[in-house]
């Protein structure tokens, strides 16, 4: 089938396209260059005066695993809260804050979304976050596999194993998990929480292993760099939520020397300890560092107020944050000898004077952080908000007028603390679609997706540009996944199913006798009941996995 998008004004960061009036030829899925001469157009869209770009990508989001389930069922006053009329094509499906599998795929698409990238993908319990991913439909998909608080990875530390060693294990839990990344959470935190620590800085040891968190990022971030694999290493640093983190953060920056790091909702890592309530924003020392060390990426983490759950592998600190659930429930959780997890509800709200000031430190390290391409729009779905509030954080970003506002009707307080309304930078559409689409695509390492170039896969979103940001992004004309009109005017007019994607680096496969022999002594499961075929991802026809190329060692950026 022959597809023809006439007229659109076309934003494609990859390929330096900013607003250019162009046509866009899809055939069977795919963006192709033009029709061959006299060939018929199966379809044709008039898209004068709209503005068209790739699908948007989420590159962190928390769709899949244990704790996202345990949420769910937390929260059935916000399932019953929040009943969804779905479309004659959608299947049914509720929840605000963590909607269901089905729902969660319907609301992505319905805002132009076509990828979800899951950021806490335990190996244990990674067959069930597949499971539940599979289950959501027209995006695709993918997870970035947890190391680093695990039983077997601090034994090879304790035992100085070799940098090689390290490497055949991570490549092997990427294999097995069927992951495209991995991630770090309070690293060797959560390892140490089982042995009665309450804390862990980046230079404190683990009392059982005496490894540091910094031993454990400079291992990680070196073994995803020597395997190649495109997304760097994703890291949740120590002391989310702590007042002071702000040097803590500062520190991880230095600590992986160089080799490329993912700095995850740091939002939540920008705190200082400046005023009466030696509570303060250290956005500005974190955007300057950030714009320092080009090996450095982060995502936002943005809060914005209301009911949401939060959702995370850090017990550690979940355990120091059940006091202030909103509703007072909360479960912590240890699971097998790798990691953990805590579930706790809370509620954002803008006369508190925290939460007043963590909106502000989210919007400030957006807008000072220079590069586009490193820094990236999320909310920690749902640990910050849900995703659905993405349409009002892009006119926050893009509406200098409008955020004033907003600030204006915070905490006076947190109003006082915040350099906020003094930031005149104003995000272009240009910029959006770089940290929604191309630096989201390039940064997970999704080569035909996130641009509209020739052989790139058709996932397009086409919206009626409009002076107010949030009702245009929260409602786009038409999406496309894979050249199937799926939205049309911000609802599901089919529903299909989305890709797997992966990445497999090579190894030494003489890692898994010793992985077997942990496996028999100390796991419920064994070895082969861990891992994951391609074949039960795509069973049921829903979707297949996609392995990315791993290209081998690469330079560091200094």
């Amino acid at each position: 089938m022959l597809i023809k998008l006439a007229g659109g004004t076309v934003y494609d960061p990859a390929h330096q396209v900013d607003g250019k009036v162009m046509d866009i030829y899809v055939r069977d899925g795919r963006i192709i260059a033009r029709a061959h001469d006299g060939e018929r157009i199966d379809r044709e869209y008039d898209l004068r005066g709209k503005v068209v770009m790739a699908g948007a990508i989420d590159m962190h989001t928390h769709i899949g695993g244990g704790k996202v389930n345990i949420a769910r069922m937390m929260m059935p006053e916000d399932h019953r809260g929040d009943p969804v009329a779905h479309s004659a094509f959608c299947r049914a499906g509720c929840g605000h804050a963590v909607p269901s599998t089905l729902t969660t795929g319907y609301r992505y698409a319905e805002m132009g979304y076509t990828a979800g990238f899951e950021p806490a993908l335990l190996p244990t319990n990674a067959r069930q976050a597949h499971l539940e991913m599979g289950d959501t439909p027209i995006i695709d998909k993918g997870g970035y596999a947890m190391l680093g608080s695990d039983d077997f990875f601090l034994r090879m530390l304790t035992a100085k194993q070799d940098q090689n060693a390290i490497n055949d294990y991570v490549a092997w839990t990427l294999h097995a998990s069927q992951a495209i990344g991995i991630k770090v959470v309070n690293p060797g935190g959560i390892s140490a929480f089982k042995f009665n620590q309450r804390a862990l800085d980046l230079d404190e040891q683990n009392v059982h292993y005496q490894v540091t968190p910094r031993e454990i990022l400079k291992a990680l971030s070196r073994a995803v760099y020597e395997l190649g694999v495109p997304h760097p290493l994703h890291v949740h640093g120590n002391n989310l939520g702590v007042p002071g983190n702000v040097e803590t953060s500062l520190k991880t920056m230095g600590a992986v020397e160089g080799f490329p790091v993912h700095l995850t909702h740091i939002q939540f890592h920008s705190y200082g300890t400046e005023g009466d309530r030696k509570f303060s924003s250290g956005a500005a020392a974190i955007a300057e560092a950030l714009n320092k060390h080009k090996n450095v990426s982060a995502d936002v983490g943005q809060i914005l107020f209301g009911q949401t759950v939060t959702a995370s592998g850090d017990s550690m600190r979940q355990h120091a944050n059940a006091v202030f659930g909103s509703p007072r429930k909360s479960v912590i959780m240890d699971i097998e000898c790798d990691a953990g997890c805590g579930v706790v509800p809370f509620k954002y709200k803008d006369q508190n004077f925290v939460n007043a000031l963590q909106w502000a430190i989210g919007l400030e390290i957006f807008l000072l952080a220079d590069d586009p391409w490193r820094i990236f729009l999320t909310t920690d779905h749902p640990n910050g908000a849900p995703f659905t509030s993405y349409p009002h954080l892009i006119r926050l970003l893009m509406d200098k007028s409008f955020r004033n506002d907003m600030f204006a009707k915070l905490n006076l307080d947190a109003q006082a603390m915040s350099t906020l309304s003094s930031i005149d930078r104003e995000y272009n559409l240009y910029e959006i679609a770089i940290m929604t689409r191309a630096g989201a695509a390039r940064l997970v390492g999704l080569h035909d997706r996130g641009h509209l170039g020739v052989g790139a896969g058709a996932d397009i979103t086409v919206y009626t540009n409009n002076a107010d940001r949030e009702k245009m992004f929260a409602k786009p004309d038409y999406v496309f996944k894979d050249g199937e009109l799926v939205v049309k005017d911000g609802q599901v007019v089919k529903v299909t199913w989305g890709h797997t994607h992966t990445v497999k680096p090579e190894f030494d496969r003489g890692i898994e006798k010793e992985i077997k022999k942990y496996f028999d002594t100390y796991h419920t499961m064994n070895m082969e009941h861990f891992k994951i075929s391609s074949e039960e991802i795509a069973e049921g026809g829903r979707g297949g996995v996609v392995v990315h190329e791993c290209k081998g060692r690469r330079e560091k950026t200094a």
